[in-house]
C-alpha cells in the first residue's frame, strides 16, 4: 500500500535538471519535474513517505506524489504513447528511442562497463578518461530516474558522460528504451565509444544471492555478448566492508559472473585477486589521481577507507 501525506512546500533547497529538493511541512522531499509538474513554495501538495518511515538508509526521504496546485491537468509529452510503470497509479507515457527508427542487429564489438552499484560509475568512467563517447545505460535495481543521480551531473560536466539512456522501468534519461538489448542498440546506432551500465542511486538488497539490484548487470553483461559487444564486469570488492559477503569478491560480482557468459573480469593488479575466479589483472596505476576531481563514496567510505573497491571499479574502465 502506499503510505500517503497531504502537505504544504516550505522550502525549495535546490532545483538541478529534472529534480528539485524540498521541504514539506519541514520534512527533506524530492521531486521530478518532467514527472510530476513544476512545483514552488507554498503548494499543496501529496507526498509518499513510506521509505523515510521505514528508515530505509539513502533512500528515507519523502517523495512528491502530486502536486495538487499546479500539477493537474498536465500534457503528455508530445507524440509519446509507451508507458512507463504502466497500470501503475504513476504511468506516464514517454517517447522512446526505438520508435520511428531501425537499431543495427550487432553490437560490432562496442565495449560494454557492466556494473552492480551505481558508486562504480564515477571510477569506471575515470577508468575509460576523457576523450571518448560514453553512453550511460541505467536499469532498475536501484533509483528509477536518472535525474536523481549527481554522481551523473557531475561526470557531464567533466565530459566524461555524454548521454544517458533510460532502460526499462528507469526514466527521465536523455532518451527512453523498452529494454536493454534496444538500450545497447541505439548506443551502437548513435556511434558511442564505450557503454557503462549501471542502477540507479541505492540498491534493492535482501542479503541472499540474487536477491539483488545488482544482478541487473548480468542482464547487460548477457544482452552485450548476445549482440556481439564485449562485456567487462566492473567488480564489488571490498576490504572495509564489515559484511562477510562483499569482502575480497562480493558475492554480488559472483552472482553476475554466475549468471553471464563471457563476461570479463578485470582485477586492480596490487591487490591480491580471488583464488577461485579467472581474471584479468588490470594496472591501475595513478587510479587516485585520475579519480580526485570526481564524487567518491560507498557506504560512506571514500577512496582511503576502501581503495580496492575504487581501484576495482577503475580497472574495469580502464579495461577498455
Amino acid at each position: 500500500m502506499l503510505t500517503l501525506r497531504r502537505g504544504r512546500v516550505t522550502a525549495v533547497v535546490s532545483r538541478v535538471d529534472g529534480l528539485a529538493r524540498l521541504e514539506v511541512d519541514g520534512v527533506p522531499c524530492v521531486a521530478y519535474p518532467r514527472l510530476t509538474g513544476p512545483v514552488a513554495l507554498g503548494d499543496d501538495v501529496l507526498v509518499n513517505v513510506q521509505a523515510r518511515e521505514l528508515e530505509l538508509g539513502s533512500g528515507g526521504f519523502d517523495v512528491l506524489h502530486a502536486n495538487m496546485t499546479r500539477g493537474l491537468d498536465l500534457a503528455a509529452e508530445s507524440g509519446a504513447h509507451v508507458m512507463k510503470l504502466p497500470y501503475t497509479p504513476v504511468q506516464a507515457a514517454a517517447r522512446h528511442a526505438e520508435e520511428g527508427r531501425e537499431l543495427p542487429e550487432t553490437l560490432s564489438g562496442l565495449p560494454v562497463v557492466c556494473c552492480s552499484l551505481h558508486s562504480q560509475v564515477a571510477p569506471v568512467c575515470a577508468g575509460i578518461g576523457p576523450g571518448r563517447r560514453v553512453a550511460l545505460v541505467q536499469l532498475p535495481g536501484g533509483a528509477l530516474a536518472v535525474s536523481f543521480s549527481d554522481t551523473v551531473r557531475a561526470l557531464r560536466a567533466q565530459g566524461l558522460v555524454d548521454a544517458t539512456v533510460a532502460a526499462d522501468a528507469c526514466f527521465d534519461g536523455d532518451v527512453q528504451c523498452v529494454s536493454v538489448a534496444s538500450a545497447l542498440l541505439w548506443c551502437a546506432a548513435e556511434r558511442f565509444d564505450v557503454v557503462v551500465s549501471a542502477i540507479g542511486p541505492g540498491i534493492v538488497g535482501t542479503g541472499s544471492s540474487f536477491g539483488h539490484g545488482g544482478v541487473a548487470a548480468a542482464w547487460a553483461a548477457q544482452a552485450a555478448r548476445a549482440l556481439g559487444g564485449e562485456p567487462i564486469l566492473a567488480v564489488r570488492a571490498s576490504l572495509a566492508d564489515a559484511r562477510e559477503r562483499h569482502r575480497g569478491m562480493s558475492h554480488h560480482s559472483r552472482d553476475v559472473i554466475r549468471l553471464s557468459d563471457g563476461v570479463t573480469v578485470p582485477w586492480p593488479r596490487g591487490f591480491e585477486p580471488p583464488s577461485d575466479v579467472q581474471v584479468r589483472l588490470v594496472d591501475v596505476e595513478g587510479w587516485e589521481d585520475a579519480c580526485s576531481a570526481l564524487p567518491l563514496s560507498h557506504m560512506g567510505r571514500g577512496p582511503a577507507d576502501d581503495p580496492l573497491f575504487f581501484a576495482a571499479a577503475f580497472a574495469a574502465g580502464r579495461a577498455v
